[in-house]
């Protein structure tokens, strides 16, 4: 059974969107059209208030709605069918081209200094961290976990299992808050989860709201439910969130001044992208992974599980893999393993779409692939069966350099 939320905040967003599309400056014969709409947006929250009780998207959203009704002078009782309003013409858009330049992170930071070091953090498959040290784990983090926490931006996932009875997890929920920032961009909320990848903020705002520079903020839909980009501008942070299979992926380019943006580090908590998994959370991905090439087999990280639903062997899982990853590095391992552990070829589309990201978004070029470190060899513990000792040898100085 799969697992999804019985919240349906998302559709109530859409639909208020949808209904008001091109409508935010609208005209004073307009303005009881919008309050219709915004009185069946109302409607549909309270519907599913029950269960949107711990939702961030939720309460975003009434607050949202609360505003708007003071804004427009809007009743609360009234007709709630929702007309479709008419779209601006051309040129007369929430687009902004004067945004002031504290809104554009390299021309206000670093006007007389040094271009700002950029980092990368992406997450994806079963699921695979890489941090923005360039560090490599598999971990479990079943539930929400925090992945991005600084002074600009919140970065929450959950992962739920993939199979019932089955430690193997996947984003299923991904929740984006950019914090207001000075005459530059209001709160926003970004909410996506299985099977809902919207190309809006959950207020069906496109940017960052009314403020000056809202444009340093922007939501773009490169595939239709598959595959949306967020620039931030203002803090010079580029968002990549993609749908693969019924699972999320997200990657984030961000300058080292951003990442490090803080109160207190060290009272920080938890945030993966920069501290990486807790260690009870992280799985011996070279162990699972000798142990998957030893048996010829697929196999699962928790015992006596059930047979994924088409069964992998290691070499077939290895084959499938290299048809997109051709290179054998971490993207390639992980592959593999996610291949094995849940017999979903999606897996395999979503450790390329994640080295994709990994090319488009990463600062050192020289750093794209990443090798694991292996244990030094001793006496019975030999190369794999089948590397060659010379490629053995360049990949151990490759990964200690």
């Amino acid at each position: 059974p799969t697992v999804t939320s019985p919240c349906k905040i998302l559709k109530c967003n859409s639909e208020f969107w949808a209904a008001t599309s091109g409508s935010h400056h609208l005209g004073a014969e307009e303005a009881p059209e919008f309050c219709t709409a915004l009185r069946a947006y109302a409607h549909c929250t309270r519907r599913t208030a029950r269960t949107c009780r711990g939702d961030l998207a939720y309460h975003s959203a009434v607050h949202g709605i609360d505003d708007l009704m003071v804004q427009h002078n809007c009743s609360k009782d009234g007709p709630t069918s929702q007309p479709r309003l008419r779209t601006l013409p051309p040129g007369d858009s929430q687009e902004r081209s004067d945004s002031p330049e504290i809104c554009h992170y390299e021309k206000s930071f670093h006007k007389h200094s040094a271009a700002p070091n950029y980092t990368h953090c992406g997450l994806f498959g079963d699921p695979h961290l890489r941090t923005f040290t360039d560090t490599f784990q598999t971990c479990k983090v079943q539930g929400a976990w925090p992945l991005i926490d600084n002074n600009y931006l919140n970065v929450q996932v959950t992962n739920t299992p993939v199979l019932p009875g089955s430690s193997a997890t996947a984003t299923s929920k991904l929740t984006i808050i950019f914090k207001s920032f000075q005459e530059c961009v209001d709160q926003k909320v970004y909410q996506a989860e299985m099977d809902e990848l919207p190309a809006a903020f959950v207020d069906g705002s496109k940017n960052g709201g009314d403020k000056h520079g809202a444009n340093s903020l922007k939501i773009t839909e490169k595939v239709s439910g598959q595959h949306i980009e967020i620039q931030a501008k203002y803090i010079g942070t580029t968002i990549v969130v993609r749908q693969v299979g019924r699972y999320l992926t997200f990657a984030v380019r961000m300058p080292e001044e951003v990442v490090n943006a803080v109160e207190d580090r060290d009272s920080q908590g938890l945030y993966l992208c920069l501290r990486g998994c807790p260690l009870n959370q992280q799985i011996d991905f070279q162990t699972v992974r000798s142990a998957q090439a030893t048996e010829g087999r697929a196999r699962r990280k928790g015992p006596s599980l059930p047979a994924p639903p088409e069964a992998f062997t290691y070499e077939t899982a290895t084959a499938k893999c290299r048809e997109k990853l051709p290179v054998e590095d971490l993207y390639f391992q992980s592959c593999v393993f996610d291949l094995l552990t849940t017999g979903d070829v999606n897996f395999m589309l979503a450790a390329y779409y994640a080295f994709e990201d990994v090319k488009m978004l990463h600062s050192n070029k020289d750093k794209l692939h990443l090798y694991e470190r292996t244990r030094a060899l001793t006496p019975g513990n030999t190369a794999p069966t089948g590397t060659h000792p010379a490629l053995w040898v360049a990949l151990l100085c490759l990964c200690w350099l």
